[in-house]
C-alpha cells in the first residue's frame, strides 16, 4: 500500500483482491463438501458473489445485524445473528472443524482496531476450519495451524490474505 494512494485506488485494490482470492478459494476447495462461512455480511456483495459460484455446500452467514442488500441477504436458517466472540465458539460446537472455506471482511477503517481484532477472532475462527480448506481475510490473520498462501494472479498484495489448514 503506498501513501500516495487515494482511497478510491485502495477500495479497488480491496475489492479487485477480494474476488480474485474468493474465486481462487472456490476453485481450491470445490471438491470439498463442508460449509461455508461468511463471517460479516455488510451490503451482501461477496454472499452474493459466493452464491452464486458455490454449489452443493451451504453458506452460513455469521453477522451482528443486518443491514444488507435484499438480493444478497441469507434464508434466516442459514444466518447466525450475533457476536462472532460469542457466535464462533458456539458453532464450534454445532458444526465441529468441518469449514470447507471461511471469509471474514470484518474490519472497518482504523487499521489498528482491525487489527486486534483479528488477533482476537484468529483463535476462534483457527478450529472451525477441516482439513485443505481455506480462509479468506481483508486483514492478516494470526494463527498457529494454518499457512499464509502467496495471494493469487491478480490479487494485490497486502489486500487480502489467504490461509490454508
Amino acid at each position: 500500500m503506498s501513501d500516495d494512494q487515494s482511497r478510491l485506488d485502495l477500495f479497488i485494490d480491496r475489492m479487485v483482491s477480494q474476488r480474485a482470492c474468493l474465486d481462487f478459494a472456490i476453485a481450491e476447495t470445490a471438491a470439498m463438501t463442508g460449509p461455508v462461512f461468511e463471517l460479516g455480511l455488510g451490503n451482501g456483495r461477496t454472499y452474493h458473489h459466493m452464491r452464486q459460484r458455490i454449489s452443493g455446500r451451504p453458506i452460513h452467514v455469521f453477522e451482528r445485524k443486518m443491514a444488507s442488500h435484499p438480493d444478497s441477504t441469507p434464508p434466516d436458517e442459514m444466518l447466525i445473528l450475533g457476536d462472532v466472540r460469542e457466535t464462533l465458539p458456539a458453532s464450534l460446537d454445532r458444526f465441529g472443524p468441518s469449514a470447507s472455506l471461511i471469509h471474514a471482511d470484518l474490519g472497518g477503517h482504523n487499521l489498528e482496531k482491525n487489527d486486534a481484532f483479528a488477533r482476537l477472532i484468529s483463535p476462534l475462527v483457527e478450529p472451525l476450519l477441516a482439513t485443505g480448506g481455506l480462509m479468506v481475510s481483508s486483514d492478516r490473520m494470526y494463527f498457529d495451524t494454518l499457512t499464509e498462501l502467496p495471494v493469487p494472479e491478480g490479487a494485490v498484495e497486502g489486500r487480502c490474505f489467504v490461509y490454508r489448514r
